[in-house]
């Protein structure tokens, strides 16, 4: 029972925090996405995964992950450069953007 509550109190809090969430500010800052992830979200090249239309939790979760270490292997530690700078309302907002996007 307590895990329930705890359960469904931190999803009203996450909801919360990414309703104020801003696309138009999102899509401003993922000018430096486009080299690896593409126009609109779509990488060109295999190794970069397409952000468009992911769930906005999902890409959230991992920006946060990368900068605070909690991802490594792959493109990793290229991609701490690049949020190393970014504000926790700076990776919603690019979240809510590339969630926005059609697949």
């Amino acid at each position: 029972m307590k895990l329930r509550f705890l359960t469904a109190l931190a999803l009203i809090m996450y909801c919360g925090s990414s309703a104020a969430a801003d696309v138009a500010a999102g899509k401003e800052k993922s000018a430096m996405c486009v080299a690896c992830h593409g126009v609109a979200g779509k990488a060109k090249v295999p190794i970069y995964p397409n952000l468009a239309g992911q769930h906005e939790a999902y890409l959230a979760q991992a920006l946060q992950a990368y900068k605070n270490g909690g991802r490594s292997g792959g493109q990793a530690e290229v991609m701490k450069a690049f949020v190393a700078g970014l504000s926790e309302e700076d990776m919603n907002n690019l979240a809510a953007y590339y969630a926005s996007l059609a697949h």
